[in-house]
């Protein structure tokens, strides 16, 4: 099992519920795969940094999930067919990604900043 954050960029004209049915659907393909959910992260409507399908703005979400490395596949596969999504990226994290990760959400400081408060 490896840990791994997808980011995705939905469309911007999904409703409330929309959106939040979409990050569930993909939510449990993880869980149905032997994967958890560690962490998501809704960002809500951004800029984009330039016009996709001719939007400007989009819907993003983070999802941060531990799984097989079989799985990014069967995952990237729905992602391409969903309509909703406008562009998706996988990155994979080491144990220092996911502990500062951990550190960031719980809200400790790391060692430079406390250096640099004082």
């Amino acid at each position: 099992m490896s840990n791994y954050e997808l980011m995705v960029i939905f469309t911007p004209v999904l409703s409330e519920d929309d959106f939040k049915n979409a990050r569930n659907k993909f939510e449990q393909l993880v869980k149905e795969n032997g994967g958890s959910v560690l962490h998501s992260n809704p960002w809500g409507l951004k800029s984009l940094a330039y016009p996709i399908a001719k939007k400007t703005t989009g819907i993003y979400w983070v999802m941060e999930y531990s799984a097989p490395t079989s799985f990014n596949e069967k995952l990237k596969i729905q992602l391409l067919r969903d309509e909703n999504v406008m562009r998706h990226m996988f990155t994979v994290l080491d144990k220092y990604a996911v502990e500062y990760n951990t550190k960031k959400r719980s809200g400790v400081s790391s060692s430079k900043t406390e250096t640099a408060e004082v």
